[in-house]
């Protein structure tokens, strides 16, 4: 992606630095005497805000830390908890700039670094260099995010690594420039295992990171999957219709039926997992059909292999209380 793609023209900046400070007590509630820089006007790429967003208080204060003091945060634990949001809601209360970049395997070095292009010029073609998403993020005030760290190609790991130094100049040899990142940048990224690479099996494509790499990043947090009266509270703030005695048990017993698809997997006993957007979803689609059990196949059930799926329908009948189909169970099919 090139800078080009983010900023047609001018400057999506309102302001060029963070021109107010916050109080981390009273913005995010959490006991803590730290403030924090932040923008009074947000820009294009300022979050939208989530005023239902529930924080954790360790993966919050790092994330805070990271952009008080300029430390390099990676955040790493099972999908659907919350890792990006988290950065982004982070993102949202202090109007700062927030970039993410996936970095699947079609990301590749020229994509972050820049490549030189053919544009018309005077009605002329001719070659002129176009910065890549990284030069570019670095010379502005924004919180970059990569997403699936643990999952990026050699090459591109490469080409992070520099960027992760205390000074983080970058050097493009195509332009004999060397960058200096502007003093308001600030980089993060979230993962699925800690540098270590998949040793669960759950995700397919991870590898080791470099450990010359992990000791740049100056702050690991693991964020896990919330405690039970937590995750139903944030569910209900999602699906507000369940308000009610009725569908706050409903909502209490998805949560619970999560909670034995986790403990399942770490037992071995099942390889998928739901994640409090998978519930959030079963809600959602409960709604739509008026039918929990048939969200339910339609939302997880269908995405387990066949052999798992009697055990994960023993976790619903723990929790409802009666059996799923006999056709969902064994075949998923509608």
């Amino acid at each position: 992606m090139a800078s080009a793609d983010i900023i047609p023209g001018a400057s999506v900046f309102p302001l060029d630095r963070p021109d107010i400070t916050l109080s981390v007590r009273q913005t995010f509630g959490i006991d803590s005497d730290l403030q924090v820089p932040a923008f009074s006007k947000a820009g294009e790429h300022t979050p939208d805000l989530d005023e239902a967003y529930r924080f954790d208080r360790d993966t919050t204060l790092a994330i805070l830390a990271g952009v008080a003091y300029n430390r390099r945060v990676l955040i790493a634990g099972y999908h659907g908890t919350g890792k990006s949001t988290h950065i982004e809601q982070v993102a949202a209360r202090l109007n700062w700039p927030c970039i993410r970049v996936n970095l699947d395997s079609h990301i590749s070095r020229i994509d972050l670094v820049g490549k030189d292009a053919i544009v018309l010029k005077d009605g002329m073609q001719v070659t002129e260099y176009r910065e890549g998403l990284l030069p570019w993020a670095i010379q502005h005030p924004t919180m970059l995010v990569f997403d699936e760290y643990d999952a990026g190609r050699p090459d591109v790991m490469f080409v992070i690594q520099r960027v992760l130094e205390v000074d983080g100049k970058m050097t493009l040899l195509d332009q004999n420039r060397v960058i200096r990142p502007h003093k308001f940048f600030r980089l993060f990224a979230t993962a699925n295992t800690i540098g270590l690479g998949d040793t669960s099996g759950l995700y397919h494509g991870t590898q080791q990171i470099n450990q010359g790499q992990m000791d740049r990043w100056n702050i690991v947090a693991t964020l896990n999957y919330l405690p039970h009266d937590e995750e139903t509270r944030i569910v209900l703030a999602k699906a507000p219709t369940y308000d009610s005695k009725e569908g706050r048990e409903t909502i209490s017993a998805m949560v619970a039926l999560a909670d034995l698809t986790r403990a399942g997997f770490i037992a071995g006993d099942i390889s998928t997992v739901m994640s409090p957007r998978t519930v959030i979803t079963w809600a959602e689609n409960a709604r739509i059909f008026n039918d929990v059990a048939f969200a339910f196949k339609l939302t997880f059930l269908n995405k387990c292999d066949e052999v798992e799926r009697a055990t994960v329908a023993e976790y619903y009948q723990r929790c409802f209380g009666t059996e799923l189909p006999v056709g969902a169970v064994r075949a998923g099919r509608a």
